[in-house]
């Protein structure tokens, strides 16, 4: 067996890798939100709360997100199946190739950012970061319900998005605005 194994917590493996002496050392977890009007209430709602400029961001915006990465970048927690990679200036911009980016600008001062891939009516809040002296004033929030509404407009109906269980912020970001975590998973190791 490897030294390291990530399953399902309602797997069947979980009783078996305890048993052989696996002890958890991260915890994940997934959520769906399928849009609708009742959930783009929801959404309209987080939108308002944060007294920020909410706008799609294009490449021009390169520079400042890079920036805003790297500012926030420490702050993600790092787990076997949450890795976070830091990204240079050239993978920053690489994200326009696979992604949307959606930002919250104070005044001309990008504040967070989101970055939603699609497929088709599908699609995956790949991460959201915010400058730490905006954090608990709903940015996360609103820039990533902006986000939704604009895949949403454009014929997206399945969101998904996750994270570690110890980034408490994102956790409450994606219950807040609507996100249902369907699923959990728990990394072992010896």
């Amino acid at each position: 067996m490897p030294d390291v194994e990530l399953v399902r917590s309602d797997s069947p493996r979980v009783a078996e890798l305890e048993a052989t002496g696996y002890r958890v050392v991260g915890e994940s977890w997934g959520a769906r939100l399928r849009f609708t009007q009742s959930s783009r209430s929801g959404l309209d709602v987080a939108m308002s709360r944060a007294d920020v400029e909410l706008r799609e961001l294009g490449p021009e915006f390169a520079v400042a997100v890079y920036e805003l990465e790297s500012a926030t970048s420490a702050d993600y927690p790092v787990t076997p199946a949450t890795p976070h990679q830091s990204r240079d200036l050239p993978a920053v911009k690489e994200l326009w190739n696979e992604s949307r980016l959606y930002g919250a600008l104070d005044g001309s001062r990008l504040v967070g950012v989101a970055a939603i891939s699609r497929d088709g009516q599908r699609a995956e809040v790949e991460f959201a970061s915010v400058l730490s002296d905006y954090r608990g004033q709903g940015v996360g929030a609103a820039t990533v319900a902006f986000g939704i509404v604009r895949e949403a407009d454009d014929g997206a109906v399945e969101f998904r998005t996750g994270g570690a269980v110890g980034n408490t912020a994102s956790l409450s970001t994606a219950r807040a605005i609507g996100f249902a975590i369907d699923e959990r998973w728990l990394t072992y190791s010896r």
